[in-house]
């Protein structure tokens, strides 16, 4: 098995993170939220909520919360409104662990398995403190939220782990308590930056063309984008030299953004004109989404979506490259779902997916490219 094989072994894994369904609806109630879908909300949190921090601290947080709940795989979601054996949590977790870090070439072995550790460290980081903040907000921002649930999410921020937002971020722990009914101040640039993030809860139900790798069914593309960068983490030893991937990551959590008001529209049913018509559209929903934060905050966000959509820049193109790759490794494991509703042929594929890969990382579609030929033959 080549070192490709093995973190491709690792991400296909990593999809069934998308099939672990959480105690928490989205916001609008129509469905449970996944892990996958909350560990892309978490990474995004991140951005938003420690922007304040020392820039070192918050790539630290968003890797971590990329990674977090990946152990649930294999031991499952084990809601906070429960009694659960710890010790017997804590042990399948690591069991989960070191299963899944396992699958990667040893270098990424240690750096993953380094950081889920650290992250379950009861030091209590960052990452920590977003991921205890994100279930309170998913109650506070929602129109009509289940009473039950907001019992549970006033319970965990007054007596529960939610509590210890306060010691961190006492300002987001004041304006959730607010929202909440609870004793609280409320915060313009908390409130802002809440609701950006209430927002973008809506990516979670813009369905992809691709399917999960067990085709039982579609993707959506707020866990598409979590698993782009994993991906980006994953391979990062494949991005040309001088490439930031930590810049590559915070663009790829951003760039679908935009399908919140401009949807989705499969790459195999683009025409000129409709791809015309979407820069319109997506720019408009760049403007108007990132325009919901605080001054000064939404531009550089507005500005590394940008610079993704324009893919001149080396990290551009590597993120474009990751985005290309991605649904063919979807479509390889469910049996080729998408290519058959679309009757894709090798070559249409090809022409649709190969430029943007092979500018910035050509090896990755040396890899994948005789697995799509012999799979479309």
């Amino acid at each position: 098995m080549t070192r490709l094989d093995a973190q491709m072994a690792f991400l296909n894994e990593a999809d069934r993170l998308k099939s672990v369904t959480r105690a928490n609806n989205l916001l609008d109630q129509s469905r449970p939220e996944n892990s996958a879908e909350h560990s892309w909300h978490a990474a995004l949190a991140a951005m938003i909520w420690l922007v304040d921090e020392d820039a070192a601290l918050q790539t630290r947080a968003i890797r971590k919360l990329i990674l977090h709940d990946l152990v649930e795989i294999d031991a499952g979601d084990h809601p906070i409104h429960l009694s659960h054996d710890d010790a017997a949590v804590a042990a399948d977790e690591a069991r989960a662990a070191a299963r899944l870090f396992g699958l990667l070439p040893p270098d990424l072995t240690t750096d993953f398995h380094g950081l889920w550790t650290r992250f379950e460290d009861h030091a209590l980081p960052l990452a920590k403190v977003v991921d205890y903040a994100l279930p309170v907000l998913m109650v506070s921002a929602a129109a009509t939220p289940r009473d039950d649930h907001v019992t549970i999410a006033r319970d965990n921020l007054t007596t529960g782990r939610a509590r210890l937002v306060a010691n961190h971020m006492p300002a987001l722990h004041g304006q959730l308590s607010h929202d909440l009914s609870l004793p609280g101040a409320a915060q313009d640039t908390i409130a802002a930056r809440n609701a950006f993030l209430a927002e973008a809860d809506r990516l979670k139900s813009i369905h992809r063309a691709t399917t999960l790798c067990d085709a039982s069914r579609h993707e959506n593309s707020a866990e598409h984008s979590w698993h782009l960068a994993l991906y980006a983490m994953t391979l990062a030893d494949h991005a040309p030299s001088g490439v930031d991937i930590d810049r590559v990551i915070r663009m790829l959590l951003l760039h679908d953004l935009v399908e919140i008001d401009a949807g989705d529209v499969p790459l195999y049913a683009q025409t000129p004109e409709i791809q015309a018509r979407l820069e319109q559209e997506e720019a408009a929903a760049a403007r108007r989404l990132f325009g919901l934060l605080p001054h000064g905050e939404g531009a550089p966000l507005l500005s590394l979506w940008t610079e993704f959509e324009a893919a001149q820049t080396p990290d551009a193109q590597f993120a474009k490259a990751l985005d290309r790759f991605q649904p063919p490794n979807q479509n390889l494991a469910s049996g080729g779902v998408s290519w058959r509703a679309h009757n894709a042929t090798f070559e249409v594929v090809e022409a649709r997916v190969a430029p943007a890969i092979k500018r910035a990382a050509p090896q990755l579609w040396s890899w994948i490219a005789p697995q799509v030929q012999a799979a479309l033959a």
